[in-house]
């Protein structure tokens, strides 16, 4: 299929807002029965050949293993165990409390038992409301809810061909549920040391220092899809830095700049691929550069650190 289809944020909107509700609940379940990762690399969704995935859980809990999979081929969720058994219902009709419903229905078909330290929404306008009343966001259109998935595996499979070029400490690619974003998160491994005032969420995701990578679908703030990519802390003059192509930009997010560049500008280049590649080089360069990285050690051309090999490569060119 065409790589990058057209995915207006305003055209799908209200089935974004109640899938990223749905997400919510389903990440929570995660956070909540899985063994921390640093980073908070265990909580992110993983993409699958027919969705997103939690990936196994349970058993250090007391719960037997078990998966959450949305399925937007078939527009389900999959609730399953290690020993084969499987609880599914439909995505489509249903609002946020609904839905809620159902998963925790499944979850204790199954001898599943997990408790959401905190049943609301995270970071949402509606942050204060229980998803188990929330009956407005009742919004899923098929169509819709697949071409997100369809965008999300192609994002993640350019991010994956970007992250073979970097031989340091690096995040899996994955899609976050509470900003509804996929990254890829570059370290150079010098500690943060973030303000004690700072939530446990952001002090524990910039313990190190990064440059990261992504794509998102638009919100209300900024109604458009677009790839970005931000240094973190940002060093002084970051913003100078060139980037490629001509349509992306720095934006000003208020004393931090994030790089951006609309997916619609990507997607109609005349290689699109390549035009998400460059930008998402340009952004790391200048991350690197104005930072102090050894962006010379660090890189890992084509996935390559054998130095039998990469000397053989440069002895042919």
């Amino acid at each position: 299929m065409e790589l990058f289809p057209p995915i207006p944020y305003a055209e799908w909107r209200d089935t974004k807002e109640t899938l990223h509700r749905f997400a919510q609940i389903v990440g929570k379940i995660r956070l909540a029965a899985s063994a921390r990762r640093n980073h908070w690399w265990n909580v992110p969704f993983h993409l699958t050949g027919r969705g997103i995935t939690t990936r196994p859980m349970g058993q250090l809990d007391g719960n037997p293993i078990f998966t959450i999979d949305f399925d937007f081929v078939g527009h389900q969720l999959v609730v399953a165990t290690l020993d084969g058994r499987a609880v599914s219902f439909p995505l489509a009709g249903r609002s946020v409390a609904s839905f809620h419903g159902a998963v925790m229905e499944a979850l204790a078909a199954l001898g599943v038992r997990v408790r959401l330290a905190i049943p609301r929404p995270f970071d949402l306008p509606d942050a204060g409301r229980p998803f188990a009343e929330d009956t407005e966001h009742a919004t899923y259109d098929a169509g819709h809810a697949r071409r997100y998935w369809q965008v999300l595996s192609q994002v993640a499979s350019v991010l994956e061909e970007f992250a073979a070029d970097y031989s340091g400490k690096v995040s899996p690619v994955h899609h976050f549920w509470h900003t509804f974003d996929i990254a890829h998160t570059r370290f150079s491994d010098r500690r943060v040391d973030q303000p004690g005032q700072i939530d446990p969420v952001t002090r524990e995701a910039y313990s190190r220092e990064v440059i990261s990578f992504g794509f998102w679908f638009g919100d209300d703030s900024f109604g458009a899809p677009a790839f970005y990519s931000y240094t973190a802390p940002e060093p002084e003059g970051l913003a100078d830095e060139p980037l490629r192509p001509a349509a992306a930009q720095w934006a000003d997010r208020g004393g931090s700049h994030l790089a951006v560049l609309p997916y619609d500008e990507a997607r109609t280049a005349a290689d699109p691929r390549a035009a998400v590649l460059g930008f998402y080089e340009s952004a790391y360069q200048a991350g690197a550069r104005r930072a102090g990285w050894d962006s010379e050690r660090l890189a890992c051309p084509d996935g390559v650190t054998d130095p039998y090999l990469l000397a053989r490569a440069a002895r042919a060119r």
